[in-house]
């Protein structure tokens, strides 16, 4: 039996990141993560070998910004927030992302 594929498709780990940021308040990665591991119910799961390169990009575009801090294990991370750029921005990947799934639904309707 094949496992399920948990490749998230392209340009969503944006909105994930950004809409965990706006609904959570800062988080590290591994938080980040784990956040949208659990309220997916385990259906998404986002690697570090994607994960990382999305969050420099997403703060190189000034929609997040960084600074380090201490977990709760006591442990040094970097914990990511949601910049006013990066609101704006949630807002334009939602719109986006809506669209997107209307325009699938149609096609999965079409007969």
């Amino acid at each position: 039996m094949t496992r399920p594929k948990n490749d998230i498709l392209q340009g969503t780990l944006a909105l994930l990141v950004l809409r965990t940021l706006h609904v959570s308040g800062p988080m590290h990665a591994y938080a980040l993560t784990s956040h949208i591991q659990r309220v997916s119910a385990d259906l998404l799961r986002v690697e570090e070998g994607s994960l990382y390169p999305a969050l420099h990009r997403i703060e190189q575009a000034g929609w997040i910004s960084s600074e380090w801090g201490t977990s709760d294990n006591n442990r040094r991370a970097k914990y990511y927030r949601l910049t006013a750029v990066g609101r704006k921005q949630l807002a334009k990947e939602q719109e986006n992302w809506d669209r997107l799934t209307r325009a699938v639904a149609k096609v999965l309707r079409f007969a």
